[in-house]
């Protein structure tokens, strides 16, 4: 003898058909309690696509890199490494070169101006091959105040100053360092690069 089973009358309940121990199955309700079905359920490996930042949003640490230049290997060591991180953060440069003063003699004041020049042209260049946009800016006077000033008249992120190794007669001649009085002076951090770096 078979019994007629009444699928209607007999069978589990529609909301217990299939459902992991956590609810999350085929069957269990969502949070506004609509049953899940297999239509219309979440697939778990699908990720939400990412949103994008706001156009002209920066994506990186820095907006502005103030580049010291001096003409020198040094000053060329400063270009390289801080067009490498404005390229990186996509950032823009200042190329500044001081011209200083303290040396009144207007023959030693005019070398300067043309090694200055050279050096934020080689800087501008540079930058161009990176797809950076660099400034290019002269100051007169005495080297960390003048770069001090500038960092904080324009907002200047990072200022990024090369540094020779210094033998045992240039500490006893110049005791305080350009990158050294930077530190101590500014409120903007200081990257020291060296000539190998």
């Amino acid at each position: 003898m078979s019994a007629d089973i009444d699928p209607d009358t007999n069978g589990p309940e529609p909301d217990d058909a299939v459902r992991s121990p956590d609810s999350t199955g085929i069957g269990a309700a969502d949070p506004d309690g609509t049953p899940t079905t297999e239509a219309n359920r979440p697939n778990p490996v699908e990720k939400p696509s990412p949103t994008h930042e706001a156009e002209g949003a920066t994506t990186g640490l820095f907006e502005r890199v103030l580049v010291v230049t001096d003409g020198e290997e040094t000053g060329d060591a400063a270009v390289e490494a801080g067009i490498d991180l404005a390229a990186t953060h996509d950032a823009s440069v200042d190329a500044l070169y001081v011209v200083d003063t303290t040396e009144a003699w207007d023959m030693v004041v005019e070398r300067h101006e043309r090694a200055g020049e050279a050096a934020v042209e080689e800087a501008e260049a540079r930058g161009r091959e990176r797809d950076v946009d660099v400034e290019k800016w002269f100051r007169y006077g005495t080297a960390h105040e003048e770069v001090l000033e500038f960092a904080d008249a324009h907002d200047v992120d990072v200022v990024v100053v090369g540094s020779a190794r210094p033998t045992g007669l240039d500490r006893l001649i110049r005791p305080e360092t350009l990158p050294t009085r930077l530190q101590r002076g500014g409120s903007v951090p200081v990257l020291v690069v060296g000539v190998d770096d």
